[in-house]
């Protein structure tokens, strides 16, 4: 397929550049709006990928509009719930203005055209043919609002033979390439016990909106359509892996290789003395030097075998063992100080206790505690990357149905209580 080229100036044209201290100096904690205030999103999604686009722009101070149907969407009763409330729903609305409006009413549509010509972003995960049945294609809601950038996620984007075929997180791993890469080198491929890629997504559509507006803001592009896919950031883990195979020679394609890599050796996941498990990434020569000598294999003979990275390779499973051998001879807390000492790379390899206890993650505020009217104590991990003068903050998780409904219709359409109640008894919010 052929790559169009165009020569038009980046959407990041005119970007300034700073030369100040470093963002996170004296980490200061400054009351103030966030980094994305005066930044309007008006959230169309549903479920678990495309609600974190929206999340992730609240959390730096977006006023992100999540708009549900009358009755409240899926992800309200579906997945983990404590005390009659969605976890899910807790993480993916946090900070988020929920109100009510069926778009399946003439009135409704109305009333949700009329909020888009308010809003600068508009995310949404839903099929064609139900944007084309409430006018919401992105020709019919840029007629309205020039401005717009819409967001939209699927798991194989807007064109291409499989555009139409709907998709999750899951099936973008497999699809992207992940799952195959992903597992023990004689077994089977195996899929993460985490949703990467519904998460990884959102990275990929907070990239998009923010460039997109952008454009359209300091460079007066106008709007545009954002097309995210759920497979392509798959495709960026991938990329060392995918520029470093030929396919015109007759190498064996990249395998999966459980938690060694094929171009560098000690890297695995060791378990210690104690039952604790440890990570190990010291693949250069100087770093294995210094293994060869915390693990008592410094010998003539064994630096004849691993100095040299070429060498080193062709005995990997040797040098492998020995670290693999001396680590389940110590505990955890003196291996990873053994390593430590000598400049190689290791950490422990944490559970979610683990990660409550840690006193990094506790010191750099990774995780937030916060109060929810339902569930009580949740801990959601805080927005990063971490901002030195208007650090993201989750103020509070999602909301209740309806619960901004005579806020915002009130604020940006002028409706009056008696209004609101009227279209409240019809079914139209």
């Amino acid at each position: 397929m052929a790559i169009p080229v165009t020569n038009a100036p980046g959407a990041l044209a005119g970007l300034p550049v700073i030369d100040a201290p470093g963002a996170l100096a004296g980490l200061p904690v400054i009351d103030a709006p966030g980094a994305l205030a005066g930044l309007r999103v008006i959230d169309l999604s549903t479920f678990l990928a495309a609600p974190q686009v929206s999340a992730m722009l609240a959390d730096f101070g977006a006023d992100v509009i999540k708009v549900e149907p009358p009755k409240g969407e899926a992800l309200r009763s579906i997945g983990a719930q404590r005390n009659g409330g969605s976890l899910m729903w807790a993480l993916a609305s946090r900070n988020k203005r929920a109100i009510t409006c069926n778009l399946d009413v003439e009135e409704g549509r109305a009333l949700f055209h009329r909020l888009v010509e308010q809003c600068d972003v508009l995310v949404e995960n839903f099929p064609e043919e139900m944007l084309a049945a409430w006018g919401c294609r992105y020709e019919d809601l840029r007629a309205r609002n020039p401005n717009l950038v819409m967001v939209s996620v699927s798991c194989y984007g807007q064109s291409g033979p499989l555009a139409d075929r709907p998709g999750a997180g899951t099936l973008a791993e497999a699809f992207g390439g992940l799952t195959h890469m992903t597992g023990m080198a004689e077994g089977p491929p195996m899929l993460p016990s985490v949703p990467l890629g519904d998460t990884l997504v959102a990275y990929s559509g907070v990239i998009g909106a923010l460039v997109a507006s952008w454009h359209a803001r300091v460079n007066g592009g106008g709007g545009q359509h954002v097309d995210v896919s759920m497979y392509e950031p798959v495709l960026t883990i991938l990329q060392s892996t995918i520029v470093a195979f030929d396919p015109a020679s007759e190498e064996v394609p990249p395998h999966r290789s459980g938690s060694r890599i094929t171009t560098g050796v000690p890297r695995n996941i060791y378990g210690c003395a104690d039952g604790q498990w440890i990570v190990v990434s010291g693949t250069t020569d100087r770093q294995v030097a210094r293994i060869l000598g915390l693990i008592g294999h410094d010998t003539d003979e064994d630096r004849a075998k691993f100095a040299k990275s070429a060498n080193r390779l062709r005995n990997a499973d040797e040098l492998d063992g020995y670290v693999a051998e001396w680590v389940s001879r110590t505990p955890g807390r003196d291996a990873i100080a053994g390593f430590e000492s000598c400049r190689v790379p290791v950490a422990p390899v944490h559970d979610v206790p683990g990660l409550l206890a840690d006193p990094h993650i506790a010191a750099r505020h990774s995780l937030t505690t916060l109060a929810d009217p339902v569930m009580g104590d949740i801990t959601l991990v805080s927005p990063s990357p971490k901002l030195g003068a208007t650090p993201g903050t989750i103020r509070f998780s999602g909301p209740a149905l309806g619960a901004h409904n005579e806020e915002v219709y009130g604020e940006l359409l002028g409706l009056d209580a008696v209004a609101l109640a009227d279209l409240v008894s019809r079914g139209v919010v």
